[in-house]
């Protein structure tokens, strides 16, 4: 007699573990972290903030299950992942208590208050970032967060305006030279959002792999060209939006951040939505806000308004019938 085992769903698994897909996104963003620290001028600086964000946010989550009993899941690279990004998000010159303060937010209050990995209705990285700016505004930004990138005219310079920054105040036209050197990396930023080349083809590796849809980071960009093409700075002016793509921290939120499995739509229509969603605000927060990028804002904006996007554009179960 033949014995059926009924269980319960879902009944279709996947052959990726958590620690895979994480050790993929790690492998996705090094390239662009080490370009980022290589091209800064405190290379060592930001070595360091990198690496006291990982352990910061690996000992904070440890820490925090061991101290409420539960098992420690710090083997699946979760919180190295939050803890790269953050540092990816932080400028060169931060004091090294900055990543530690990034981390406890991020990981403490953002992730594990909520339930840990899975139940966090916000990124955990963007939200230990925006804690940080709302709190240390001028360590964040302007002259005291950014300096001149390594290579350049400007490379000596005790003070920068990033390009965004530059933009916003009513900076010069843009040039070839502007875009070629916000593609390569070789502006100020924060060390992982300055390289977009490298940024680009982790994004491609982590859609080939499909770790991640193609959805959102493919809509957020298109929709921030649309936008900043009809709308921007410079109506019509190819240039000058191809350059808004390339410098700030577009294709990091875009490709990594966005995409966040927690904090995003589950559906195909959802995914558009919040790309495009993301790219709106992105595009109004650059342009009339009072910051000069709008990522981190609206990436968090959006992941408030995934829970109502997923009610809308879940698929219908078969049979249903629509209540009168």
């Amino acid at each position: 007699m033949n014995k059926l085992v009924v269980s319960s769903t879902p009944h279709i698994r996947s052959n990726e573990s958590v620690q895979r897909i994480m050790l993929d996104v790690i492998i996705a963003l090094t390239p662009a972290c080490v370009a980022g620290i290589i091209l800064h001028n405190h290379s060592v600086n930001a070595l360091i903030t990198v690496i006291i964000s990982i352990a910061a946010c690996v000992l904070f989550e440890g820490g925090f299950q061991k101290l409420t009993k539960q098992t420690v899941t710090i083997s699946d690279l979760s919180a190295v992942v939050t803890g790269l990004l953050l540092a990816m998000n932080l400028p060169e010159t931060s004091p090294f208590w900055m990543p530690i303060v990034g981390a406890f937010f991020a990981i403490i209050v953002a992730k594990q208050v909520f339930g840990g990995l899975g139940q966090n209705f916000i990124n955990p990285a963007l939200a230990g970032r925006a804690f940080l700016l709302a709190a240390y505004p001028t360590k964040m930004t302007g002259s005291s967060g950014f300096t001149a990138p390594k290579f350049g005219a400007v490379a000596d310079a005790a003070t920068y305006a990033t390009p965004l920054t530059a933009l916003k105040e009513g900076g010069t036209a843009v040039t070839s030279s502007d875009i070629l050197n916000g593609f390569l990396g070789n502006v100020g930023g924060t060390i992982g959002e300055t390289c977009a080349v490298l940024l680009i083809l982790g994004g491609i590796y982590l859609i080939v792999r499909k770790v991640i849809s193609w959805r959102i980071p493919v809509v957020y960009i298109a929709t921030v060209f649309i936008f900043m093409l009809i709308f921007g700075r410079n109506p019509g002016n190819i240039m000058g939006v191809i350059n808004e793509l390339f410098v700030g921290g577009l294709m990091l939120g875009a490709f990594f951040m966005a995409t966040d499995y927690a904090a995003s739509p589950v559906t195909p229509v959802g995914q558009l939505i919040m790309g495009f969603g993301c790219g709106v605000l992105t595009s109004i927060i650059r342009l009339w806000g009072g910051y000069p990028e709008g990522v981190s804002y609206s990436i968090l904006l959006m992941n408030l308004c995934v829970p109502l996007i997923d009610r809308f554009t879940e698929p219908k179960i078969f049979g249903e019938v629509k209540k009168k």
